[in-house]
């Protein structure tokens, strides 16, 4: 087997809700989406839901190539881009790349993905993550609710403006979800310096039991992700925005990151290695970003913490062979990673705009630079 070639289908996501964070706040319920088709010389194509805009530049690494060779085909897409270097985008496209070698490997074998790669129970653990920052207090509500419905008992909440709102949104949260001790966690995006993470965690943990807190700082300071993490009850979180194992060795050494995440558009490759650096550290390891993609490579590793579900729809154009329940991805026994591709559903981005200048996709002026604890 061989590949030929990949298509890219542009198509909507539509969330229910209008998704952001503390750097902005989508427009709409709709964003845009992406679909990579691996085309092969037989029956067979791979099939992933990434950031596919740079593909043609890392694509001749594994053009011609057994698509069952994926951790070396992994490697090779690595070299192809050494000289400009693996981040953001370009490492995004070899994410997805490497989904889609993974749905191949797994179609091949005839085996589902997390039989493939050695699971044993295909039930996932995860938490609720609603992206919620442009939500009222009734609409916060409304999804967690939801979410406590299909089982969940944790939830991270998007914050870092103000504490007093945090606090009452947190409780909210702790409402919605019904428990009497839910894991709750705060998403600051990387917003802040070490000193106002250390004052605001301060006044939230006078009130609240935070299980982690995320990205209270940028991703590569590790002097101050180990600033807060010392000086905070709750666990740092960070990782997500990593790219390459060698990025987690200054945090990991520097007892900067408590669990350590791992972005699933990054890819299958990516977040094995990931977990066996962690592992190796007696570190949990947790998976941020879902679409099912990590959630069969978790049920393999023995460090797995919790699963990032981010709600329960996918892409205009594709289904899954899973389910969420019980607050677990409980997976399918179709072979592949799950997802099934009908072009015929798939919707124009055209319908959903532009995305806003201002962000969630784009870091504000004055993050890392506010002094008090309210924005």
């Amino acid at each position: 087997m061989k590949i030929t070639g990949y298509r890219v289908v542009p198509t909507v996501l539509d969330w229910g809700r209008r998704i952001g964070d503390i750097n902005g706040v989508m427009p709409s319920n709709e964003t845009p989406s992406s679909i990579l088709v691996l085309e092969t010389d037989s029956d067979l194509v791979g099939v992933a839901i990434g950031q596919p805009g740079l593909i043609d530049s890392v694509f001749p690494a594994i053009e011609g190539e057994d698509p069952r060779s994926v951790n070396a085909l992994y490697d090779r897409m690595l070299a192809w881009s050494f000289k400009a270097g693996h981040a953001g985008t370009v490492y995004g496209a070899i994410g997805t790349i490497d989904l889609a070698l993974w749905d191949l490997k797994a179609k091949a074998a005839g085996e589902p993905l997390w039989r493939l790669l050695g699971g044993r129970d295909r039930t996932v653990r995860g938490y609720a993550s609603g992206l919620d920052a442009g939500l009222d207090d009734d609409e916060l509500h409304t999804l967690y609710r939801s979410f406590a419905q299909r089982g969940f008992t944790g939830a991270k909440l998007k914050g870092g403006w103000n504490v007093a709102d945090d606090l009452r949104r947190l409780a909210v949260v702790q409402d919605a979800l019904g428990v009497d001790h839910p894991v709750l966690a705060l998403d600051a995006n990387e917003s802040w310096n070490p000193k106002q993470a250390v004052r605001y965690l301060a006044a939230l943990e006078q009130q609240v039991d935070l299980a982690w807190i995320e990205e209270p700082v940028r991703r590569w300071d590790a002097q101050g992700l180990a600033a807060v993490s010392r000086q905070a009850r709750a666990a740092v979180a960070t990782g997500e925005n990593l790219t390459g194992v060698d990025q987690y060795l200054p945090l990991i050494t520097g007892n900067a990151v408590d669990i350590v995440q791992a972005g699933g558009g990054w890819g299958i490759s990516h977040f094995l290695r990931v977990a066996a650096l962690a592992a190796g550290h007696n570190l949990p390891v947790s998976p941020v970003g879902f679409f099912g993609h990590l959630a069969a490579a978790a049920t393999a590793v023995p460090n797995h913490a919790l699963t990032e579900v981010q709600g329960f729809t996918l892409p205009a154009g594709i289904s899954a062979d899973w389910d969420i329940d019980d607050g677990r991805v409980i997976l399918g026994t179709e072979p592949g990673n799950g997802l099934t591709f009908d072009e015929s559903a798939v919707r124009s981005p055209a319908d959903v705009g532009d995305l806003p200048v201002e962000g969630p996709h784009v870091r504000p002026a004055d993050a890392g630079l506010r002094l008090t604890l309210r924005g």
